[in-house]
């Protein structure tokens, strides 16, 4: 699976380096800031942005995910539970967002 980042984050990165920065070492400093493993964390990442609406988010989560060893099983589960709080569209939603960012590139 390929690591790139999308072209319009790609943009704004050499657009704005610091800002870049800064907004990375926030995300570091919120991972580090509480109990939570990794695998929990990115479970959490993917559920937020499923429940948000964020395509992208999820996109992105999902390949965090990924490479944190995350099964696409556990993150289809993910998607799965959230019919009963977000409603079945939603949850249908997140799940091809889920397909989306992890089935193989050609």
């Amino acid at each position: 699976m390929s690591t790139k980042l999308p072209e319009s984050i790609e943009k704004f990165e050499d657009s704005y380096p610091a800002v870049w920065d800064a907004f990375m070492q926030l995300g570091d400093q919120c991972h580090k800031a509480g109990p939570l493993d990794e695998k929990t964390r990115r479970l959490v990442k993917i559920a937020l942005a499923i429940g948000a609406g964020l395509e992208g988010g999820a996109h992105s989560a999902v390949r965090n995910a990924k490479a944190a060893g995350v099964t696409v099983d556990e993150m289809r589960h993910v998607a799965v539970l959230s019919i009963t709080t977000l409603g079945l569209p939603a949850a249908m939603r997140g799940l091809s967002w889920i397909d989306d960012a992890t089935k193989p590139r050609s």
